[in-house]
């Protein structure tokens, strides 16, 4: 992993130079934070939306509209990654060996997710089909972090924590459609949006637990707790309080009104949370990309 600030060797000349240098890290990391979003978005709404026709009684149009809504995020995740740029001045490698196969599971996803949209929306339970989608979702960010990992140590740790981001964004994101689903039809099952809330709340526990431990091990490469208090200090403590926490408050609270039927209370709980993670999301995989710190 590595990260670049380039000075001059002319006294005097080395700010025009620097500031080029952080301008040229911002478009690059996010371009990159963009992709993570996107894969996050369309990868984890997918996999709660087949877990929940597989489960529950979720309703069909619900179900139908979800995945067709992953499948298109993942065709702007695709967009995304034929434009990322060369990470110089990042802390990853370009990985450029791994492009295609990794272009190929995302396209194969998409396919799939959409595919099997149709079929949910119809009533089919699209078993099969959502497990492949699935497995070519984990495989494209496998590859995304063998890659930019440049064959180091950190390529496991980072793609726990994109598999982890993506469980609770795209998660998120269809705990909402879902919870607005019940503002028109409000006598469906709560069973779906009751698992829903209870899968989110025990992703974040996950997450949390995860944060401990990148900063007691010093993952990857540093002291440990050190970036509670480094140039990163008030990113990593955003992404605590803000991005964990508050979120872990907020769905165990939709997850309570949930169990009573209070839909409405829900469904702005889950707004906000979704708001707050998607904010942590962009904080931590600035962070990971970037500053090559997990958090």
């Amino acid at each position: 992993m590595r990260g670049a600030h380039a000075r001059s060797g002319v006294p005097g000349a080395w700010r025009p130079t620097l500031a080029i240098v952080e301008t040229q890290q911002i478009i690059q990391s996010l371009s990159y934070i963009t992709w993570v979003l996107l894969g996050s978005l369309a990868l984890g709404s997918f996999a709660l939306t087949w877990l929940l026709r597989q489960v529950t009684d979720a309703a069909a149009g619900f179900l139908g509209f979800s995945a067709f809504l992953a499948g298109l995020t993942g065709l702007a995740w695709l967009a995304t990654d034929w434009g990322l740029p060369l990470p110089s001045e990042l802390a990853i490698e370009s990985g450029a060996a791994l492009d295609e196969p990794r272009r190929a599971a995302i396209a194969l996803f998409v396919a799939l997710s959409i595919l099997a949209s149709f079929r949910m929306r119809r009533g089919g339970e699209a078993r099969w089909l959502g497990v492949v989608a699935v497995a070519a979702g984990v495989a494209a960010l496998a590859l995304a972090a063998g890659g930019w990992a440049g064959g180091e140590p950190l390529a496991v740790p980072l793609l726990v924590q994109l598999l982890a981001l993506a469980v609770v964004t795209g998660g998120s994101m269809a705990a909402v459609v879902l919870a607005h689903w019940y503002l028109v039809t409000p006598r469906i099952s709560e069973r779906p949006l009751v698992l829903s809330t209870r899968i989110l709340f025990w992703a974040i526990v996950v997450q949390l637990l995860l944060y401990g431990t990148w900063l007691a091990t010093g993952t990857p490469g540093g002291e440990p707790f050190a970036a509670l208090t480094g140039p990163n200090a008030a990113f990593v403590w955003l992404r605590l309080v803000v991005g964990l926490l508050f979120p872990l408050a907020l769905v165990w609270m939709a997850w309570k009104t949930a169990l009573s039927r209070s839909m409405e209370s829900a469904t702005g709980l889950l707004y906000i949370e979704f708001a707050l993670v998607m904010a942590s999301t962009i904080v931590a995989s600035g962070l990971a990309l970037a500053e090559g710190l997990l958090v």
